[in-house]
């Protein structure tokens, strides 16, 4: 953030302390889905059902055109992730099928990749990995001449939910659905395929990691099932817990820790099926009569999550009956908020 003046940084980091915000309705769909999002300067990507749709801020940043200003297409079903490689978005699909699409040109490109659906995506130095739930991580060139090429076929044994590529390009981690006798979180050579170890070993039963995010080539997060965000250091002993953990309320689920949670554990996203949830102090539990969170994206001053309208205090999830909402936070100096970061 060397580019953002100090004043501005220091005002900003007091109230994510604090907890001041304002937020506001940037978008509502009829239906209720679950969308990936990722935020790429101006722009907001945001897929719903098999599309993948980009809209651009207005000038004052505080709103979105209503036109989407790039609709990418390709999957006979859902985009269940996709993630963004200038000039490509690299998506996979409920099909088993990975997508490359161009950011600039209606250049579309779709290949068969596993046997059901592909749960996670990630590129890095022109090298694409994905996990499904056929229980394998497949590795795969973006050159153009060799697309559809597999160059590994990883056999995890388990479920893949997530998936990262180390900044160093040298290998990448996976994270599973916990159903096996072995740690969820693990790191895979991405030269050889080959295993290269495993990372914390206290793990309880069916505590699938459903998000990984590498800060530096020698620390990153996970989070999932087990209603922790784990900060792991890499130079450490990685058979023992992360060097933080940060528990959440003990029902909640965490989908998605894109940033939010990167820099301390005062404030982590909370992003939950069973029960209404939201970006809590760790020092509070989940409030109730909150909307269920799907996708969290955020950068310094804004954080964009979507949500159901309506969804139960208990019990499992309703359809929305005004539909999902796009809504936006922004750090704000003006009165204090509760003890939420955010209302979402």
């Amino acid at each position: 953030m060397a580019s953002v003046p100090v004043k501005e940084r220091v005002k900003v980091s007091q109230n994510w302390r604090l907890g001041r915000c304002r937020e506001g309705i940037l978008l509502k769909w009829k239906c209720s889905q679950m969308p990936w999002m990722q935020l790429e300067g101006d722009s907001l990507y945001i897929s719903q059902a098999n599309f993948i749709l980009a809209y651009q801020f207005r000038p004052d940043g505080a709103s979105l055109n209503r036109r989407p200003l790039g609709v990418f297409a390709g999957h006979d079903e859902d985009v269940c992730h996709f993630v963004l490689a200038n000039p490509h978005i690299i998506s996979a699909g409920g099909d088993g099928k990975i997508g490359i699409h161009k950011i600039h040109s209606t250049f579309t490109v779709k290949y068969s990749a596993h046997e059901q659906e592909v749960n996670c995506v990630d590129c890095k130095g022109g090298i694409i990995v994905s996990g499904s739930r056929d229980r394998t991580a497949k590795v795969w060139p973006l050159a153009s001449g060799r697309l559809g090429q597999c160059l590994h076929t990883i056999q995890t044994e388990d479920r893949v939910w997530s998936i990262a590529i180390s900044p160093l390009h040298s290998s990448f981690v996976t994270g599973t659905a916990c159903c096996g006798h072995f740690s969820p979180l693990r790191i895979w050579d991405l030269n050889s395929g080959q295993l290269m170890t495993h990372l914390g070993g206290d793990f309880p039963p069916g505590a699938g990691v459903l998000d990984v995010m590498y800060e530096s080539p020698s620390t990153l997060l996970s989070c999932g099932y087990d209603t922790y965000v784990r900060y792991w250091d890499l130079r450490a002993s990685v058979r023992r817990t992360g060097t933080t953990c940060w528990p959440l309320a003990p029902p909640t689920t965490v989908w998605c820790d894109c940033g939010t949670g990167a820099k301390g554990p005062a404030y982590t996203p909370s992003l939950s099926r069973r029960r209404p949830s939201a970006v809590l102090c760790t020092a509070c539990a989940s409030p109730p009569g909150i909307s269920t969170l799907r996708c969290l994206t955020t950068s310094m001053a804004w954080t964009f999550k979507r949500h159901d309208r309506a969804t139960p205090a208990c019990g499992p999830e309703k359809p929305a009956t005004q539909g999902p909402l796009l809504s936006a936070g922004c750090s704000d100096t003006s009165s204090p908020a509760p003890p939420l970061f955010l209302d979402l």
